[in-house]
């Protein structure tokens, strides 16, 4: 215990934390008024296994339940005290050694090798759990990536709408898009295209890699009788060969590996008509090229990759693109990941029958992580509107405005179902 009691001595400094270590012995960390966490370590690997490797043995130790936050407090509770306090954690225990360091770059760096089957395999691993899971924490259109909180009040379901209206008004479509073609690549369960078939009358076309997305995607596309207009095919984008009018691709970038912008922005290029226009979504970093972390590229994103705004404009650039318009939206991903941990948690009983205790800790764990790298950290979202010829865009941004709102005020959004929905 005493490295990990040396590290947080150090850290710990505006909140209060108890630790219960396996053997029964008591230690208190940091000061102040705020109510005190309370952790209790099941296991007398615990406190070696967190202190050894932080980025790896905090996450694991939870999700084995060697790692227990004592009531009312949970693990984002944990996380969020923690992280709030990461500028004094370079004084405290070397976490990660020199070479560490540089075995996980090592390991990221060969990550980022997303040929066609290991980008398959890499999708799979995350999309491909049990439909029912993610219906337990996403709003009712499944969307699966940042709301949009215009006003820092809106239910999930209005700042997922008001999200789609956004992306939609970027994407500068006439009120009747009939003969136009939308590719949307990593169409998740196919609520943005049905969205762009509802609004404009566009025919769309949703790739993705998750077989059970593009199965889902395609019955609602049949249950909303468009099934001739909005279709879904589990496909690369790299084996497209077809020209769309607009391009979406939302929440798709991260997938697709470092290594691999320069080709993804050549393709799409590609795949765009002269006068068309195309909408990225991303997460982004705001403090240049990192890597990602080994809890996360572990259990969560294998193969995948947050990247800066530097590493996304040069390949944009070498590709032919110009640039229409970016946005740097913050802290809305923030507020999406609080609501969808405290969906996941209020579903704990049903996700633990779907699976186990170990993989609702786990989701726990990775939503209260994303969470505070968006709220502590240097994360944010990028709306990066791209076009061949600048002149199919007015002069300026005020019609993107006006038709969210426009948008904005044509639907309702339904509630969520707060009921167990799981046998």
């Amino acid at each position: 215990m005493w490295l990990l009691d040396r590290f947080l001595r150090k850290v710990v400094r505006s909140g209060r934390l108890t630790i219960t270590d396996a053997d029964g012995r008591v230690y208190n960390y940091g000061q102040g008024e705020q109510a005190r966490i309370h952790l209790r370590f099941t296991d007398k690997r615990t406190a070696m296994h967190i202190a050894r490797y932080p980025a790896l043995g905090a996450g694991e130790a939870y999700m084995r339940g060697w790692l227990v936050v004592e009531a009312p407090h949970d693990i984002r509770d944990l996380v969020l005290m923690i992280t709030a306090q990461a500028s004094h954690a370079s004084e405290g225990i070397e976490a990660r050694s020199k070479m560490r360091l540089l075995f996980d770059k090592l390991g990221w760096w060969a990550d980022q090798f997303n040929y066609r089957a290991r980008s398959s395999k890499n999708v799979k691993h995350h999309y491909d759990l049990d439909r029912q899971f993610y219906e337990l924490f996403l709003d009712e259109d499944r969307q699966y990536t940042m709301a949009y909180f215009a006003d820092g009040k809106a239910t999930l379901e209005r700042a997922q709408l008001e999200k789609k209206a956004l992306i939609a008004a970027k994407l500068h479509m006439p009120a009747d898009a009939s003969g136009m073609r939308v590719l949307d690549i990593g169409c998740g369960w196919g609520g943005l295209g049905l969205y762009l078939n509802r609004h404009y009358g566009c025919e769309v076309l949703g790739i993705s890699l998750a077989p059970d997305q593009v199965q889902f995607a395609n019955e609602r596309a049949a249950a909303a009788g468009v099934a001739d207009k909005v279709k879904f095919q589990l496909v690369d984008y790299r084996d497209l060969t077809e020209r769309f009018d607009r391009i979406t691709s939302v929440g798709m970038i991260e997938h697709v590996g470092a290594r691999h912008f320069g080709e993804y922005f050549k393709h799409t290029f590609d795949r765009l008509h002269d006068d068309g226009i195309m909408l990225t979504h991303t997460i982004g970093r705001t403090d240049g090229p990192g890597f990602t972390d080994a809890w996360t590229r572990k259990y969560i994103f294998p193969g995948g990759y947050i990247p800066a705004m530097s590493e996304l404009i040069r390949p944009i650039e070498r590709t032919g693109w110009q640039l229409g318009d970016v946005e740097i939206l913050r802290y809305h991903y923030a507020e999406t990941l609080a609501e969808w941990y405290r969906r996941t948690t209020l579903h704990g009983e049903e996700i633990t029958r779907l699976y186990d205790a170990e993989l609702l800790r786990m989701w726990q764990f990775y939503l209260a992580g994303a969470e505070q790298a968006f709220r502590n950290d240097r994360l944010v979202n990028f709306h990066i509107q791209s076009v061949k010829r600048q002149g199919v865009l007015p002069m300026t941004r005020d019609y993107i405005q006006t038709e969210a709102a426009r948008l904005g005020q044509r639907e309702t959004p339904p509630q969520w179902h707060l009921a167990p929905r799981v046998a």
